[in-house]
């Protein structure tokens, strides 16, 4: 996987602000005093944010964007243990006064976000009980989902755990049609790239996907869900 360590403010016209629903969800006036703090930026498929053992330096709010969180093992193995969109915000221990990143922060899909200087967002934090209650939950709900995570990737075939993937990003994205590489998916599963050529080719053996150059399109939802293990119910439960 090629990462890139580049962020490029936004040159188009990006989504509203409120297409993040963890701002959405604060009081008019908080929302406004954070976003005094914040500057648009353009988000390119493969940028690091952060990395495991780094100091986080900003967090960020996706607008249509997507970040996929990855535990990495001696350096190069990886394990995707969430992933976050409009619904969240990247960078979420900062909160809990964790400075020091715990996993890798890589850019699944393009898009604009919200980004925000980690100080700033602390003291801002400290102020805000809105803010402090969102920010519990939330956290909470990552732990929740990187724990069902675990789970499922010591107990169930990659068949099933790939369905799940698939089915947590078109939540995630809010459609049945996006862009993930072999080599991507090898990486957030924890895998090899036969693995995935092989799982994908499965799937879409039985007509629940389409998958043509990292081009996916979910033709069956229902009968992926029924492929996919419990797991992705607990997850979605869980967001």
């Amino acid at each position: 996987m090629t990462l890139n360590l580049h962020t490029v403010p936004s040159s188009e016209s990006p989504p509203p602000r409120i297409a993040n629903r963890l701002l959405a969800s604060l009081p008019d006036d908080d929302l406004e005093q954070l976003e005094a703090f914040c500057e648009m930026v353009d988000l390119a498929a493969g940028d690091v944010l952060f990395e495991a053992g780094q100091p986080i330096t900003h967090i960020y709010f996706p607008l249509d964007a997507l970040v996929s969180l990855l535990a990495v093992a001696e350096g190069r193995m990886t394990l995707e243990v969430g992933s976050a969109g409009r619904e969240g915000m990247v960078g979420a221990s900062v909160a809990l006064g964790q400075r020091v990143a715990q996993v890798r922060a890589v850019v699944q899909r393009s898009g604009a976000a919200l980004r925000m200087e980690a100080g700033d967002f602390t003291t801002e934090f400290a102020q805000m009980e809105a803010l402090q209650q969102v920010l519990h939950r939330y956290t909470s709900s990552l732990l929740a989902q990187a724990i069902q995570i675990a789970v499922c990737s010591r107990f169930h075939v990659l068949e099933a755990r790939l369905a799940r993937s698939l089915l947590v990003t078109r939540d995630r994205l809010q459609s049945g049609r996006f862009h993930m590489t072999h080599e991507f998916l090898a990486h957030a599963l924890g895998v090899r790239r036969v693995g995935v050529t092989k799982a994908a080719s499965a799937l879409q053996n039985q007509g629940l996907i389409s998958y043509s150059r990292g081009n996916i399109e979910i033709l069956d939802p229902a009968g992926l869900e029924a492929v996919s293990c419990r797991c992705y119910q607990q997850v979605k439960d869980q967001a």
